[in-house]
């Protein structure tokens, strides 16, 4: 056995397998399998502020890549395979107004802005690993399931590397234009399913295991191997230093897992002291994590979880026929392909999961945005949750919190544009800033324009 290697999430089976192979059946746990590593094979550094000495060598494509020049923490593929973007340029931000708006004191939240990657969201940090394991086995057709952002990452990855076609699969549901754009604009094959997310996913698995096409949902464990690198970049930003509170958004959650397991190898590295703690935050019209979690007593259990619990609520779910309604449409998902990974990730970290409705998650957004840096809906639900776990005591004024901006605001400007204007289902709200009408006069311009300064 190699370095690398394949083995189900379930610790109960030990089963182990090569990197060559594509996505290899296990039962328990959904069939979720991990990428884990021999480490005393690794020359892993002795710290991470190592990695700082690669900021003066970025001409290098795997030096300039956020996700690449922390290599030594996900050493599954050889330099000359890597398939690189320059994604993982993004950065974490302190922001003051957002902190008030929280009850947080100032200096005490910094966002995480990935929208800042090249497709324009956190996507590109597991799309690059994917991309590379493709290229590692030979794929010559790649496929996804998408609410729109893994299915731009997807296309910008096939367009730009050349060494793959890919197809993408949406719903015929909620899909924000500004994402669906780029999967046209890119090249990828899209095929549009009569149905949601959910269903969309559950055929794009079907057809690839059928015509043995690479799937590159978040059910790949590459995929996740990636996302870890969001969490060294948080360090990164904070001069290596553990935060108290990770926040981060939850729809198919891939970011929760990837986080959970960047922190527990990092610990079990001695790279770090402690684990902060990590919130996930559902779209009160996509709240599976949050019923089955805080409602219902899931939990990792030993990695053991209730799986007939999670059978019995998907099953009643399908009977009253519940499908994911929310404007947030990136967490627009039910069946959430990565929920028992992430037990284990808030069984590691003491985690809490809450959920934020459509009109909490838009105000938190035109919060970030008033700040300067905006983000897509979903990546609001980040700020909506601190601030609802502000308001119950269970975050301190005083404690340093991190959020999570998944995407860029450009990937929904209709959910944007309908907010301020007070359009549609975003009805008037506290913080909107509507275009002021005014006639084609000098004098009227001036008179509008009175009190600014």
């Amino acid at each position: 056995m190699t370095v690398a290697y394949q083995t189900p999430a379930a610790p109960a089976d030990a089963s182990e397998f090569d990197l060559s192979e594509v996505l290899p059946t296990c039962k328990p746990l959904g069939g979720l399998l991990d990428i884990e590593y021999d480490w005393d094979r690794v020359e892993v550094p002795d710290s991470l502020s190592w990695f700082e000495k690669r900021w003066s060598t970025r001409r290098n494509p795997l030096d300039f890549s956020g996700v690449w020049r922390f290599r030594e923490l996900l050493p599954f593929a050889p330099d000359d395979m890597i398939v690189t973007v320059g994604e993982g340029q993004t950065m974490l931000r302190r922001s003051d107004r957002v902190a008030k708006y929280c009850g947080l004191n100032a200096g005490c939240l910094h966002l995480q802005y990935e929208g800042l990657n090249p497709s324009g969201s956190f996507k590109d940090n597991g799309m690059t690993a994917a991309s590379t394991h493709a290229r590692m086995v030979g794929a010559k057709l790649a496929a996804c399931a998408s609410t729109g952002n893994t299915s731009a990452s997807l296309a910008l990855y096939a367009g730009a590397s050349g060494h793959f076609r890919c197809v993408v699969f949406v719903g015929s549901g909620k899909i924000a234009f500004g994402k669906l754009s780029q999967a046209l604009d890119y090249g990828a094959v899209t095929l549009q399913i009569e149905g949601d997310f959910d269903d969309a996913l559950m055929r794009v698995r079907e057809v690839c295991d059928e015509a043995n096409i690479y799937l590159c949902n978040s059910v790949n464990p590459f995929r996740l191997e990636g996302q870890k690198t969001i969490i060294y970049r948080i360090l990164e930003g904070m001069n290596w230093e553990v935060p108290d509170w990770i926040v981060v958004p939850g729809g198919n959650l891939g970011n929760s897992s990837a986080f959970g397991k960047a922190l527990i190898e990092l610990k079990k590295l001695n790279l770090i002291d402690r684990l902060p703690r990590l919130a996930i935050i559902n779209a009160g019209g996509a709240n599976t994590l949050f019923r089955l979690y805080e409602h219902d007593g899931l939990r990792w259990n030993d990695g053991e979880p209730d799986e007939e619990l999670v059978g019995r609520f998907y099953g009643e779910m399908d009977a009253e026929n519940r499908r994911a309604n929310t404007l947030a449409s990136a967490i627009q998902i039910n069946r959430p392909v990565n929920l028992y990974k992430c037990l284990r990730a808030l069984d590691a970290t003491d985690g809490v999961v809450r959920e934020a409705h459509d009109p909490e998650i838009l105000d938190a957004k035109a919060q970030v945005g008033a700040g300067g840096f905006g983000c897509e809906p979903a990546s609001a639900a980040s700020v909506a949750g601190i601030k609802a776990l502000r308001a119950e005591g269970i975050i301190a004024p005083s404690d340093r919190v991190v959020g999570i901006l998944t995407g860029h605001e450009l990937k929904d400007p209709d959910a944007t544009v309908n907010y301020h204007r007070g359009d549609g289902a975003s009805a008037k709200r506290e913080f909107s800033n509507a275009p002021i009408p005014v006639a084609n006069d000098a004098a009227a311009i001036l008179k509008a324009l009175e009190g600014l300064t």
